[in-house]
């Protein structure tokens, strides 16, 4: 294949330019890496290679008749057809040409990395979200610590099919896009080992004001945080000064840490001296919004941002971006004119009584 039509690119050969080839989220990885911040090695299964794989296994037409004259008021219809075309994606065989530049691409990976089968993080990535006017995060699937090219072959089509989940030909349909126009790529990269992980807003989630910047963070990887299955501690930050204006340590009774030897995820109860500590120092929390306040300016929007703390690096090296976004919320709303008095009354008052209150993340 020509070098302009490539299967595969790496993460720091990206930017916002790609994402008609790697999706929002794989752009923005390659965006942030361009920007000198931290971000885990990997590289992209470009939409050529998901074009390819319809094309080699001829898919495309049975896709369309699957969701021809679909209602979108008929879940039940539209249920039927997300699971007749997964099966037939998730079986069917990859094109020879993808399936040699993946393996040969971890194994690439798996140099730098220096082990012979690195666990990756397999993340879809479609070519509409992660916009700042999108609402298409969360309807595609992601995967952890999956290690060896078999299973990096069979999570890449899982990726793939889940463009057509239920929820995402459901909101295609019901915004009058074309249930099958969409296309997708996969984000493939290193796992992060990670002692704490969360979210970070450049902008109040509660009452949207721009002068702060807000840290959730739990223990483990970030599926508590974003699956909302513990009240992560939170730190508000100062974006001016830089300065932490308030914290709030919770109870983060549960956490997920990779499990070498089910080559997945394993989720353990967090020791009891443990539930109730901070789980970030005061110089990480202050390094995530220099990031977080680095990456907004240079954006020039509010964000949404993933990141870790690798337990393998020093600081601050070990401090991770793992996917940026523009914020959707407050930024997609006309916010009438709010004193910063009255900004801080009203997020210490619904902060109180609604500590989830935030924007979602995938």
């Amino acid at each position: 294949m020509a070098a302009s039509r490539p299967h595969i690119l790496w993460f720091g050969d990206l930017g916002h330019e790609s994402w008609h080839l790697v999706g929002g989220k794989n752009a923005g990885l390659g965006e942030m890496m361009r920007r000198g911040v931290r971000v885990p090695p990997g590289f992209a299964l470009t939409t050529v290679a998901f074009d390819a794989f319809l094309e080699h296994a001829g898919l495309r037409r049975a896709i369309r008749r699957s969701l021809e004259g679909l209602d979108p008021h008929d879940p039940n219809a539209i249920d039927g057809a997300s699971a007749e075309i997964r099966e037939l994606m998730e079986s069917a065989p990859l094109p020879g040409a993808v399936e040699e530049d993946l393996a040969a691409s971890y194994a690439v990976l798996a140099e730098k990395l220096g082990t012979p089968r690195p666990p990756v993080a397999v993340r879809s990535s479609a070519t509409a979200e992660d916009t700042a006017e999108a609402s298409f995060a969360g309807q595609q699937e992601s995967y952890l610590c999956v290690a060896g090219p078999e299973s990096l072959a069979l999570y890449a089509r899982r990726c793939w099919s889940s463009l057509y989940t239920s929820q995402a030909i459901s909101y295609r349909l019901e915004i009058g896009s074309a249930a099958d126009s969409a296309s997708i790529s996969v984000g493939v990269q290193s796992m992060v080992d990670a002692r704490v992980a969360g979210v970070m807003f450049t902008i109040s989630p509660i009452s949207g004001d721009p002068s702060k910047i807000v840290v959730e963070a739990s223990w483990g990887l970030g599926l508590c945080v974003v699956g909302g299955e513990v009240t992560p501690d939170d730190y508000w930050v100062d974006k001016v000064t830089l300065g932490i204006l308030r914290r709030s340590i919770c109870r983060k009774h549960v956490k997920y840490v990779p499990d070498p030897r089910t080559g997945g995820v394993a989720r353990l109860e967090v020791p009891a001296a443990e539930q109730q500590i901070p789980c970030l120092s005061d110089e990480e929390v202050l390094e995530l919004a220099r990031l977080g306040k680095a990456l907004e300016a240079s954006y020039g929007s509010a964000l949404d941002i993933e990141w870790a703390i690798d337990a393998r690096l020093d600081f601050p090296e070990s401090v991770m971006m793992l996917q940026c976004r523009p914020e959707t919320v407050w930024s997609n709303r006309p916010v009438e004119p709010i004193t910063h008095a009255r900004a801080n009354t009203l997020d210490y008052v619904l902060g109180a009584l609604m500590p989830r209150a935030r924007p979602g993340s995938s």
